[in-house]
């Protein structure tokens, strides 16, 4: 036995060192950490139980059979975040530059299969090469077994990638798979073809940063949710986004202790402008109702005229979608669209509540935006609303006019409640616009056009610029207080917790991709 036990943790002892101390000393002065050293940061301290670290793969072609690691280039196992059961996968770049083939693939698959039978979530740390050449057709195969698997959990159970180095080719579309994609910047890349074969074939000159750096999807793409400056804050940052989860779609996310004081905010009431032209930073208001210092917010350098994100509110977690009157007025557009309708459907599929503060002045007009598919893109979004189930809350602190009144949640898709400040002004359009239509002919005519716009401007504000008409229709619950909607919205969700609402017997709905 003792001579047993001796081959055994020589094995280990193997296995460990990945690719062998050089190659570790070169992912160090890169700037990076090992696949191990990344899981040992991320888990709680002794819980990471490892499966597979003795298999190798089973290739001979291209000298391949003189070049064997144990463990294949993966780390994969189970263990907890703050004593939560979580599945990962770490690939090691130090061995055979992480590439994926089938004993690599078939690691992976397992505990993602794992992790759908546990109800837990799944973790990639990716850092890869991308497929290993030398094992062809199988490496294709491999990848596509891991889609297969993203895809059947999407909506079961949360799934995270974060990308710590190289991932190219087919290895995109694991983590765009996924529901939250991290990156760190300078050293972490994600494109389907790289900088070389983007010159052979275009002729464009572009760096790996400018054509799949973290910054460029954090910002231009919207590839990436969340970007960080180094890998220990992005590890620390990763725990921190779980903690707003459940462990799968059958559970509720984590709740925190909170006794309930004086929920009034004063602040609140000193927020929204006397001009309803003058912009204002949605974030403070967010700030005036959440617990404190506890939003997280998604997708913040990308489509900037809408905010999402994740917060507390009296301990239990919410999803928030918010209009930025800081940015294009707040106007919904393509990119917006579409980020806020994916968080939406996240938020929904993980029985996470939604809470929306709306200030929309309509949808981004113009040829770029027409012909980049505003009419889908929209649609996205409002087929997220009406899809959701999980408790639904409006908060209208300003305009909220148009289409896009009906988009924000309103109570005609399904909202359970809807508030509006004394400041909001639910109409078709702004004053200024409807006056110019329906007046047309009167200001045409009079013998001072401004002075009768003016005029009319403001009969038309009277009438239709304040939630009194939509509160008489029973579109708005009730008209409040500012200062008094964090204590409104606490005892409102307390209230619709129970929830129960059921969408149409059917396969799946077909939402304007």
């Amino acid at each position: 036995m003792k001579d047993k036990l001796k081959i055994l943790e020589e094995k280990k002892t193997q296995a460990l060192v990945g690719g062998g101390q050089q190659r570790i000393d070169a992912q160090h002065a890169k700037g990076k950490l090992t696949a191990r050293e990344r899981i040992h940061f991320l888990m709680d301290e002794g819980s990471f139980q490892e499966m597979g670290m003795l298999v190798m793969h089973r290739s001979t072609n291209f000298g391949l059979d003189k070049q064997q690691f144990l463990g294949d280039g993966v780390v994969t196992g189970y263990g907890t975040i703050d004593g939560r059961l979580v599945y990962v996968y770490a690939q090691d770049f130090t061995v055979m530059g992480g590439s994926l083939a089938e004993a690599h693939a078939e690691k992976i698959c397992k505990i993602m299969d794992m992790a759908m039978k546990n109800g837990a979530p799944i973790i990639g740390l990716n850092d890869s090469g991308g497929a290993r050449i030398q094992e062809g057709v199988v490496s294709l195969g491999g990848y596509a077994d891991i889609f297969y698997r993203n895809t059947r959990a999407s909506g079961v159970v949360p799934q995270l990638s974060a990308i710590m180095g190289p991932c190219a080719g087919g290895a995109v579309y694991s983590p765009a798979l996924t529901d939250f994609i991290m990156m760190v910047e300078n050293t972490s890349y994600m494109f389907v073809t790289g900088p070389n074969v983007v010159k052979t074939v275009t002729h464009e000159e572009v760096t790996a940063e400018e054509l799949g750096g973290a910054s460029t999807h954090a910002s231009k793409s919207g590839v990436a949710h969340f970007i960080y400056a180094n890998e220990v804050e992005l590890i620390k940052n990763l725990k921190k986004l779980l903690s707003y989860m459940p462990q799968n779609c059958e559970e509720e996310a984590p709740s925190l202790s909170y006794k309930a004081t004086d929920e009034r905010r004063d602040v609140l009431n000193c927020i929204i402008p006397d001009s309803a032209s003058q912009p204002y930073d949605i974030h403070e208001v967010i700030n005036g109702i959440i617990d404190a210092d506890t939003f997280h917010e998604v997708h913040r350098d990308y489509a900037e005229n809408i905010v999402c994100g994740f917060a507390r509110l009296g301990g239990r977690s919410i999803g928030i979608v918010s209009n930025q009157p800081a940015f294009l007025a707040g106007v919904l557009d393509n990119h917006a669209s579409n980020k806020a309708a994916r968080f939406v459907r996240f938020c929904d599929a993980f029985n996470i509540p939604l809470l929306v503060l709306e200030d929309v002045p309509g949808f981004l007009p113009g040829t770029d935006q027409e012909w980049n598919g505003i009419i889908n893109n929209g649609a996205k979004l409002l087929y997220a609303f009406s899809e959701a189930t999980v408790p639904r809350i409006t908060v209208i602190t300003r305009k909220a006019y148009g289409g896009a009144y009906d988009v924000m949640n309103s109570k005609h898709i399904g909202a359970d409640l809807n508030y509006a400040w004394p400041t909001a002004e639910i109409a078709v359009m702004g004053a200024k616009g409807a006056a110019e239509i329906i007046f047309r002919k009167d200001i045409k005519e009079a013998k001072d056009p401004q002075a009768k716009w003016q005029e009319k401007e403001a009969e038309y504000a009277e009438l239709f610029a304040h939630p009194y008409n939509a509160a008489a229709r029973g579109y708005v619950d009730e008209v409040i207080e500012p200062a008094k909607t964090r204590e409104k919205l606490i005892k409102a969700f307390k209230m619709l917790e129970n929830k129960v609402d059921n969408l149409p017997k059917k396969k799946h709905g077909n939402i304007p991709l």
